[in-house]
């Protein structure tokens, strides 16, 4: 995966990705952050909350990275109004996911522009234009 190979990879080698309605998006952003309302794409890295019960669970959860969660409605949506291809939008969400995964995160100014760089990068590796340009900066071809 793009976003792996441009960042230490982790021990695991297993994520799930899930397409879901906006419904259980947000309500997946109201239980697990407090926020009532549809987001486009969330993660949950396995392994944060409490230890494993047992030998077997442990040797499980280190190889499974976690869930990235995506709003189907909201993606198309979202890549509609940008001009770029549903597909490649779901390209970015995942990328975006896996990254939130691997600790990256967005609170502020600086580490916003960190995983940007990345999740650009990533998304050139296979073929996809930079998703933060401006839409006249995307040739026709590329949508």
């Amino acid at each position: 995966m793009a976003a792996l190979a441009l960042s230490a990879p982790p021990d695991a080698d297993e994520l799930a990705v899930v397409l879901a309605d906006d419904a259980m998006l947000r309500a997946l952003n109201r239980d697990y952050r407090g926020i009532d309302e549809v987001t486009n794409v969330l993660a949950f890295a396995y392994g944060e909350s409490e230890p494993p019960a047992t030998a077997a669970a442990a040797s499980a959860a280190n190889e499974v990275l976690g869930d990235v969660v995506i709003a189907l409605e909201t993606a198309a949506a979202e890549a509609k109004k940008s001009g770029r291809g549903l597909d490649q939008h779901l390209s970015h969400l995942v990328i975006h996911g896996v990254l939130h995964l691997l600790g990256y995160d967005h609170g502020n100014d600086g580490d916003a522009e960190a995983m940007e760089e990345i999740e650009i990068r990533a998304l050139a590796d296979i073929g996809i234009a930079n998703p933060y340009a401006p839409p006249s900066a995307v040739k026709n071809d590329e949508r």
